[in-house]
């Protein structure tokens, strides 16, 4: 829900130009996580004070004060080791403004300053502390007190060291966060922690690094024999001489929210998890817990990124999300790859093959997920009760948690989500892991929270995803699911012609998608008909009914009209009151089995003077009688109709955020991951 940036270069000359430049162009490979502010701290000219600029709006806006700042500054001089620290901003306590914005301080001095992803939920009493003892509050920030705080700590106790000071605040904090430090009282030092909120280090060395782990170190008390040694640092080399050459030690070190900014400088990261506190002083990283977990490993290990910087380009696209949506049927062929064998139709899901005995042996599933990972749930439901014959149960994680719902060791949980971090999953995720259920992530970002707090999962392999809407994650949570049904039901003789009815519809589905992609000038004009109304209903069911939620809340937040997603048999029982002559109506009716139920919905809906828009099947011409516009799309079977039927409400939910003149890529009020309940 925001974007944190900061890189220390150590024995590595920067000019301060470089160092803000690099910063800014962080923040804008962040800008889907927040955008309504930004601000970035960098050392002053001589180095004894802090600059922190920051202003309201997009990164573009602090760009150009920068511009305006430099003049003043002596920032063309290089320095051999600095820290700078960037944010990127989505408002949660205080509107968007620039006291508000991020870096936030702890006086005007500059102490200490702090960047933060996440809420603190007991921010409230320590203010209150705060306040007692004299300190100022300028913010509406829940921020603000983190950065007063370690300010008091470090008047306390004036001996603790960086590491130790951040140590001694987060024990004090509530709620969710990813937080980066920079202090004048420790140049050249950084420290970073995170709990429930995503971060993570990118290490860039000129020489080849001596380990790919990184040991642990913990508070005393769990420290073995009581040993007081000092914490371990990051080795640069294999030699252990403390006459070690000048350009061995040179490193640089990017902390950020995602992968995506720190891709086009290093594809070396370390995935922190939740409590780890990572500190750079004199070059060395050292990683350090106050507390030994049962499940803890020894040492965080250093993984090498295959995302490419191309991945996460434009290209010849107006908008990330339009070339997200593009992209589905290429994405849906990696989604597969490796997976399917269409020669002899069987389906290898290495991340959960292992557990398959398991999962048959279960009371229940459990899809659960927030939002379009939700809806992905609702569009397979039907699928996996009919190849499992298992109860299948679709939860709103929100909900799930509300309800204290009843879990049993016997269950097994799917825990959908495209960043992997979204923070209702997470705690629903841990809350069933409490109870012994068996745990199965189904994600798109390798690293990420709920990939590694699974038992086991399936990596979705849709690629970087930056537009906030999501489009191909879908589709890809789509098509593994389905594949995880293939899986359940390969021993069934009695479902051996339906998956292979299946398995030859999914070989030819990239081609199918790249037809319905063509039909992208009809919607275009669809879009000018409709981008002026105030509310558009969706109806379908079946199969088609998560199309009709999932475009319902595509036109919702990208073009902030009203839209409703209409279970069409449900139409009778209150939602005909809507339809009259000047309601949008956009109908989904293709040849299957409740082919004969829609008809009779979409006939009381011309019977009320309704005009419909249909979704239907080529050559389907009787369907087509009663529209007054359609859109034909080609014939699959049926439990994958709805990868084709919601690409036109992609593209329809996109042309009218286009002519009603919305950001597309950042809808207003949204983020792409949603760290905070």
């Amino acid at each position: 829900m925001c974007g944190i940036f900061a890189y220390v270069n150590y024995l590595t000359p920067k000019t301060r130009r470089e160092v803000l430049n690099l910063l800014v162009a962080g923040l804008k490979r962040l800008e889907y996580r927040g955008y309504d502010s930004a601000g970035v701290a960098v050392d002053s000219a001589d180095g004894k004070d802090m600059v922190l600029i920051k202003r309201s709006g997009k990164v573009k806006v602090l760009e150009d004060a920068l511009a305006e700042k430099i003049a003043e500054m002596n920032i063309d001089e290089p320095v051999e080791t600095h820290v700078g620290i960037a944010h990127t901003r989505w408002a949660t306590h205080g509107v968007p403004s620039e006291t508000n914005s991020h870096p936030q301080r702890s006086d005007v001095n500059h102490a200490f300053v702090v960047v933060h992803n996440g809420i603190i939920t007991n921010y409230k009493d320590v203010k209150t502390f705060l306040e007692k003892r004299g300190h100022v509050f300028e913010s509406d920030t829940d921020t603000e007190i983190i950065a007063k705080l370690i300010h008091h700590l470090y008047n306390q106790h004036p001996k603790y060291s960086f590491r130790e000071l951040v140590e001694q605040a987060i024990q004090q904090l509530e709620g969710a966060f990813a937080l980066a430090f920079k202090s004048i009282h420790f140049p050249g030092e950084c420290v970073v922690t995170r709990r429930g909120s995503p971060l993570l280090v990118g290490i860039k060395t000129k020489t080849r690094l001596a380990t790919d782990h990184i040991p642990i170190m913990y508070g005393k008390e769990h420290r073995p024999h009581g040993n007081a040694r000092e914490v371990p640092m990051l080795p640069r080399t294999e030699s252990t001489s403390e006459f070690m050459p000048l350009e061995d030690k040179e490193v640089e070190y990017f902390f950020a929210s995602d992968a995506s900014a720190v891709v086009e400088h290093t594809n070396r990261v370390i995935y922190l998890e939740d409590d780890d506190v990572a500190a750079v002083k004199d070059g060395a990283l050292s990683i350090h817990r106050l507390k030994k977990c049962l499940d803890d490993p020894h040492a965080r290990e250093i993984t090498t990124l295959k995302m490419e910087i191309q991945q996460i380009m434009k290209g010849n696209y107006e908008y990330f999300m339009q070339k997200e949506i593009f992209e589905q049927p290429e994405s849906v062929i990696n989604t597969m790859r490796g997976r399917m064998n269409f020669e002899n139709h069987t389906v290898t899901l290495g991340g959960i093959k292992e557990f398959i005995p398991e999962i048959k042996r279960c009371r229940r599933l459990m899809l659960i997920g927030c939002g379009t990972s939700y809806h992905s749930a609702v569009a397979t439901r039907q699928l996996l009760e009919e190849l499992t014959e298992l109860p299948v149960m679709v939860e709103l994680a929100s909900d799930f948690l509300d309800r204290n719902t009843p879990i049993f060791r016997d269950d097994v949980c799917f825990f959908i989500s495209q960043s992997g971090e979204t923070a209702d999953t997470l705690m629903a995720l841990r809350y069933c892991k409490q109870r012994g259920a068996l745990i199965i992530g189904i994600t798109n970002t390798v690293g990420s929270s709920i990939c590694r707090e699974s038992h086991c999962g399936v990596h979705i392999n849709a690629g970087p995803e930056i537009g906030v809407a999501s489009t191909k994650a879908y589709t890809s949570q789509f098509i593994s699911l389905v594949m995880f049904g293939l899986v359940m039901s390969e021993d069934r003789i009695s479902l051996q012609q339906r998956r292979h009815e299946i398995i030859e519809a999914l070989k030819h589905l990239d081609s199918q998608i790249r037809k319905v992609l063509q039909l992208d000038s009809k919607v275009q004009e669809m879009a000018k008909d409709l981008y002026q109304h105030k509310s558009l209903l969706i109806m379908g069911r079946g199969y088609n009914f998560a199309t009709c939620l999932e475009g319902a809340l595509k036109v919702k937040e990208l073009t902030y009209m009203h839209s409703e997603g209409i279970m069409a048999g449900e139409l009778k029982h209150g939602p005909l009151a809507l339809v009259d002559d000047s309601m949008p109506v956009l109908m989904i009716i293709l040849r299957d089995p409740v082919y004969t139920k829609c008809m009779n919905a979409l006939q009381q809906v011309t019977a009320r003077e309704g005009r419909p828009i249909l979704i239907c099947e080529e050559d389907d011409e009787e369907t087509k009688s009663y529209a007054s516009r359609a859109l034909e799309i080609p014939r699959t079977v049926d439990c994958l109709q709805g990868v084709l039927t919601v690409i036109p409400m992609q593209l329809l939910s996109y042309h009218i955020a286009v002519l009603r003149g919305c950001n597309v890529d950042c809808p207003r009020n949204l983020a792409k991951s949603v760290t905070v309940e």
